[in-house]
């Protein structure tokens, strides 16, 4: 049975960005997720504060950037041509361009959001460039419609803190990938006790403040399920970006980039929750 405090979050979820991808972020971002300056600043500043640089922003239609991220996964993915990628909570395609873009068309990006009007957004997106190497899936991160072992990278950008079952995020991302295969991640992590005012705020859960976990849950949960090689680092940037969705707030969470692989079939600790 469902747990209905967490039907509830993943409908508060799915509707705050569902307006989010009917209108614009200008018009429907709420505090937390979004890029410093998505309300009223041209998105490549927002974008660059984030670390996209000028040839990742070439290659991403008009309409893709939300204004909805943390950080920019892409830039510690090392993506390869040929490869598979997965984007969770894809929003309108940004990363998922960027992605398609690094691989080529001999690779793949596959991008999975639970709002069927951001797929229905980012399908519009893809058809613009005529991105042959993009699909959109519509599915929860909890409960992926990817096939066991079939990715090589899995990208996310300020999504995996939305989700009320973290640890089930983190399994199907297992599940997922190849082996030898690698999180990219970019997030909102919690380093102190988030107020309760904070995390009763509709707009708060919305906007991934409440909802981030702590660093080392992070690291347990990951490991819990057989990721090895795990790194959460703070974004050097992290006060300026979280201080911006709400002043005050970059003193309880911080942008971090999350890293992690999945063990080849020939490594010693390849069992889930075997390494610490």
């Amino acid at each position: 049975m469902n747990d209905p405090k967490t039907d509830d979050v993943r409908t508060l979820v799915r509707d705050h960005y569902g307006s989010v991808a009917r209108t614009g972020a200008s018009a429907g971002c709420a505090p937390g997720c979004c890029a410093p300056g998505a309300v009223g600043t041209a998105a490549g500043t927002a974008a660059g504060l984030l670390g996209y640089d000028a040839e990742q922003l070439g290659a991403v239609p008009e309409g893709a950037d939300l204004g909805l991220g943390c950080g920019n996964p892409t830039a510690i993915a090392s993506l390869r041509p040929g490869q598979i990628v997965l984007d969770l909570g894809a929003g309108g395609g940004f990363d998922c361009f960027i992605a398609a873009h690094q691989v080529g068309p001999s690779g793949k990006v596959i991008g999975v959001d639970m709002t069927p009007d951001m797929v229905t957004l980012a399908r519009t997106n893809a058809r613009k460039v005529n991105a042959t190497n993009v699909e959109f899936r519509l599915g929860e991160i909890e409960h992926l419609p990817v096939a066991d072992a079939s990715v090589d990278v899995i990208l996310s950008n300020c999504v995996i803190n939305l989700s009320p079952e973290k640890g089930a995020v983190f399994g199907e991302a297992f599940r997922v990938l190849k082996p030898d295969g690698r999180l990219a991640i970019s997030d909102v992590v919690a380093t102190g006790p988030i107020p309760a005012d904070l995390q009763n705020q509709a707009a708060a859960l919305a906007g991934c403040i409440a909802g981030a976990a702590p660093i080392e849950d992070v690291r347990a949960m990951l490991a819990r399920v057989g990721f090895t090689d795990i790194e959460v680092k703070i974004a050097p940037r992290s006060a300026e970006i979280v201080g911006s969705w709400l002043p005050g707030i970059e003193n309880f969470v911080a942008s971090a980039t999350i890293e992690a692989r999945k063990p080849e079939a020939g490594d010693a600790c390849r069992q889930p929750g075997c390494c610490a």
